[in-house]
């Protein structure tokens, strides 16, 4: 998809926020520090649209991101930040499951997953979560250039058989810094909206 129109259109924390134009929605989860600003930059070309922090835990929002009039990228909290409070985390699991549970408008979760280490039980509980909803979604594995590629097939098939993905969830590899997997990362996006 070639982006010609790209902005962040409100940060929403209830219902009542959410855009009432009844556009697809392509949610974004990972857990905090996984990558999503900057795969959000990197697959809209824009360096700084989405706000990327080495501090995690940043975004405590539910960002709409309206993409070329078409759809929205909507980038969740990221979980498994443990300076946050166990309260403030329930909140923030709360607005999540409220938001991707009853919000019509989503067609599928990008769930992105560090690719340098395992998937976290917060990941599998994620996981877990889209399966039990049946809620469509698509593995994203960041910072794949940060491991070399002759350690790659060992480690993505560690990572699946911890996702327990089933045979019919696909996934990219995908790196923020060369580029590699955003041709494949924007052809889901692609079908997934037109669904």
């Amino acid at each position: 998809m070639k982006v010609n129109f790209a902005e962040i259109v409100i940060s929403a924390v209830t219902p009542k926020q959410y855009p009432k134009n009844f556009l697809p929605e392509i949610a974004l989860a990972g857990r905090s520090n996984v990558g999503k600003s900057s795969f959000i930059n990197r697959l809209l070309k824009r360096k700084n649209l989405a706000r990327t922090s080495s501090k995690p835990g940043k975004t405590q929002t539910l960002n709409f991101y309206l993409v070329n009039e078409l759809f929205f990228f909507v980038d969740v909290p990221g979980y498994g930040y443990a300076k946050v409070s166990k309260t403030e985390r329930e909140k923030w699991g709360k607005m999540i499951e409220d938001y991707l549970t009853t919000r019509k408008m989503v067609k599928a979760v990008v769930l992105l997953v560090d690719f340098r280490h395992l998937p976290t039980s917060d990941d599998i509980q994620m996981a877990n979560f889209l399966i039990y909803y049946n809620i469509p979604f698509h593995v994203v594995f960041t910072k794949v250039d940060k491991v070399s590629k002759s350690k790659r097939q060992g480690q993505l098939q560690q990572a699946i058989n911890a996702l327990e993905i089933r045979d019919n969830t696909e996934y990219t590899l995908f790196s923020a810094t060369t580029g590699e997997g955003f041709d494949k990362a924007w052809q889901v996006i692609e079908e997934a909206i037109k669904k």
